[in-house]
């Protein structure tokens, strides 16, 4: 497997997390930027991918300098994504690429494309309610997390119905998703649970190695629908 020289932008726990696992996953650090860092290709060193987990504020900004720096990007930060057209049009300008996703778990990818379906197959079924709920560690700031939101958002429109949301912040959970289709006299339940949080990170790695020689927008679905994603992680 070919080296590659990765900048990771965003030094906190996602941050560190890539850092610790991207030698093993064939990459090379050489970048690390942190809060109010310039991104260019002078702080880039050559990176061949980024990977930025940041804040809302910094996300559309830090796109943009990678973009403009001639650097692919995967960015796993959210809530930033009514900024999509504006970043659209740079990628097109620019002839970039960049992918974005809420959550980079390869199982979570598969996870939504069965929540799509069994909500299409409930939802004939007027007996049943659907519930969508996620648990996370006590310090994560959005609720919903955005995995949720999307897969509400997939559901739902799947169902033709909303799927409301129930959010629990506790402990040290990297993540818990489960979709519960309820009835009076029986239950189903969808559940995508994280063990630790280098699902995260090594779900980036793979987008980022995906993503290097291409151009557009792209997302996690594009990743597993793609015959050139490795079927086991180097070990």
């Amino acid at each position: 497997m070919t080296t590659l020289p990765l900048a990771v932008i965003g030094l906190g726990r996602m941050g560190r997390a890539v850092e610790q696992l991207a030698p093993e996953r064939g990459f090379t650090v050489v970048a690390r930027l942190g809060r109010g860092e310039a991104i260019s290709p002078a702080t880039l060193h050559g990176a061949a991918v980024a990977i930025e987990f940041t804040e809302p504020a910094a996300a559309t900004a830090n796109v943009r300098a990678c973009l403009e720096a001639g650097c692919p990007v995967v960015t796993g930060t959210t809530g930033w994504y009514d900024e999509l057209p504006a970043i659209r049009e740079a990628v097109a300008a620019r002839r970039g690429a960049l992918l974005a996703a809420p959550n980079f778990s390869l199982g979570v990818a598969v996870f939504s494309r069965l929540v799509e379906e069994a909500a299409r197959r409930f939802a004939g079924l007027s007996s049943f309610d659907a519930h969508l709920v996620e648990i996370h560690h006590a310090a994560k700031k959005d609720a919903p997390s955005g995995t949720a939101a999307a897969l509400a958002r997939i559901g739902g429109a799947a169902r033709g119905a909303p799927i409301p949301i129930t959010s629990v912040r506790t402990g040290s959970v990297p993540g818990t998703h489960e979709l519960i289709f309820d009835a009076p006299f029986e239950q189903v339940r969808l559940v995508h649970e994280a063990r630790d949080r280098r699902v995260f990170a090594e779900g980036a790695l793979t987008a980022a190695r995906w993503i290097v020689g291409r151009a557009g927008i792209f997302t996690m679905d594009d990743v597993i629908a793609s015959s050139d994603l490795p079927t086991s992680p180097q070990r």
